[in-house]
């Protein structure tokens, strides 16, 4: 039987650590870290985050959002 989450605000599919493992960014092409909290892979040469939606990374540049300085460093 399916699992119900509609009452859970939060939840978050699990993310595969094998397939982070194995993802890289698509423009630097080098590896990318997975932020549970925010839902996103982080590609610090790239300083992009890109989104985690429904547990299926969306390695577009487009749908990415740029790491502020202080993102970096927090991360780091």
């Amino acid at each position: 039987m399916p699992r119900c989450t509609a009452h859970l605000p939060h939840y978050h599919p699990p993310m595969d650590t094998r397939l982070i493992e194995l993802l890289v960014c698509p423009v630097t092409k080098g590896p990318l870290e997975f932020d549970r909290d925010k839902q996103e892979l982080i590609s610090r040469s790239a300083r992009l985050a890109y989104p985690v939606r429904d547990g299926i990374p969306v390695l577009l540049e487009n749908e990415a959002r740029v790491l502020t300085d202080a993102e970096l460093d927090a991360a780091a």
